[in-house]
């Protein structure tokens, strides 16, 4: 046999992994359902053009782009924000205000394979459009917050860290950069954690013309924890209106109990050129490991695309870092592939039987295996334990004369004696045999 490994920064999903997934994508429709959203999907492949003016520099660099064979400029999608804009604007006439879309898609970036990041992952992406008001803002990171949360992830595990550009761009005003000035200070402001405040300041001077003072000003305002300290340390002016702003979104968090969930850090700007307004990443506790979350506003995206000028927000959160930490909190569930029923034949004069039981209790809704050739005793149970059953249903010789089976609760050892009526009539009555699912 060839030997064939995956491409370097992609994944193989086995069973145990496909059900991580599995249960990291349930919790995020779950969460989507419960806020009114509806699930979408797009093309994995698009336009080149749909990302090299959108999307930020960043992100263009690690396209996987190429010619197809009708001579057309495309790229595997490295993000669905563009996507769903371009979906919209299609139709965004005939579409009911605000619209409360999401979808679960497969992304693509060359990138360095690390840890928490690879070339390919899978992305909760979550939209709103036709809502200028905070409370939509809220709304928004309150979706992921709940997503994470259903998947055992708390005030304990994760913080969101939030800011609003329209913040920044009234602070950077004040200290005089303009609008040509505003992407490097971003920039600039973007690596303030990972490159310390010393670099950062350099790159001020450097790249966004501010002066030493003013740099050191502004990462004094930078370090503000909230923000209406940050519009005192700026002398207020515009800057006290959009932290008044900023202040109600937190205040709606708070009325949705989760305000633990959420600290203001102005230095939050996202990298993404498309970002207008309120920005958030979530990260978790211990500051182990890369954001499992990032979003905000882009009001502009939709015109852009040649759509109605819509205000329009939302987020991604992949599911690459967020296995990291749900691993690295032990927060997985219990065996992988649990069944909920193991047939233990102990003759196979039972056989015939086993599998009417077997049928019965998987029309129930039950997940049923049993030994597929003649099988010792011992061995069966030793493979109800491997399979992870929640109980073992034994079919012996004197049980099955007298119309009942031994069921065997395989956590607790516990055992019953159960009619073979009641197992058997699973189909007519799903409940009887248990919890039915």
């Amino acid at each position: 046999m060839s030997d064939f490994g995956s491409l370097p920064g992609f994944r193989d999903f086995y069973p145990e992994d496909l059900e991580r997934r599995t249960r990291i994508f349930a919790a995020w429709r779950e969460a989507s359902r419960r806020f009114g959203f509806r699930e979408f999907d797009g093309p994995p492949l698009e336009p080149l053009d749909l990302y090299t003016g959108k999307s930020g520099e960043e992100i263009v660099r690690q396209l996987y782009a190429f010619t197809d064979k009708g001579g057309r400029e495309v790229a595997l999608r490295p993000e669905m924000t563009p996507s769903f804009a371009r979906m919209v604007s299609a139709r965004a006439g005939a579409l009911r205000k605000p619209i409360r879309w999401f979808a679960i898609p497969q992304l693509f970036r060359y990138e360095r394979a690390q840890r928490g990041r690879l070339r390919e992952h899978f992305q909760w992406n979550v939209d709103l459009v036709g809502e200028a008001d905070v409370t939509a803002d809220a709304e928004v990171i309150a979706v992921a917050l709940t997503g994470l949360g259903l998947l055992g992830l708390g005030a304990d595990a994760i913080v969101a860290r939030v800011s609003d550009r329209r913040l920044l761009e009234a602070l950077l005003g004040g200290l005089g950069i303009g609008a040509e000035g505003l992407a490097a200070a971003y920039a600039a402001i973007d690596k303030l954690e990972r490159e310390g405040a010393d670099a950062t300041a350099e790159r001020l001077v450097e790249h966004a013309g501010l002066s030493a003072g003013a740099a050191a000003d502004l990462l004094g305002a930078l370090g503000s924890d909230t923000p209406a300290a940050l519009a005192d340390a700026a002398g207020g002016g515009e800057v006290a209106a959009r932290a008044a702003d900023l202040e109600r979104y937190l205040d709606t968090l708070d009325a949705l109990g989760l305000r633990d969930r959420v600290a203001f850090d102005a230095s939050i700007v996202r990298g993404l050129a498309y970002y207008t307004g309120i920005v958030f990443e979530i990260f978790d506790r211990a500051g182990e490991l890369r954001a499992v979350c990032g979003g905000g506003r882009y009001d502009g995206l939709l015109a852009q695309l040649g759509g109605p000028d819509l205000p329009a927000l939302g987020f991604g959160m992949g599911d690459v870092v967020l296995g990291e930490l749900l691993a690295d909190r032990g927060a997985e569930e219990g065996a992988a592939g649990a069944v909920d029923d193991h047939i233990v034949i102990v003759s196979e004069e039972q056989r015939p039987l086993a599998l009417r039981v077997a049928a019965a209790l998987r029309v129930a809704g039950r997940s049923v295996t049993y030994p597929l050739h003649e099988t010792g005793v011992g061995r069966q149970f030793k493979d109800a334990n491997a399979a992870g059953a929640e109980r073992a249903v034994v079919l012996g010789p004197d049980e099955v004369a007298e119309g009942v089976a031994v069921v065997k609760d395989m956590r607790s050892g516990a055992e019953s004696r159960v009619p073979l009526e009641e197992l058997t009539r699973a189909e007519e009555n799903p409940g009887a045999d248990g919890d039915g699912g």
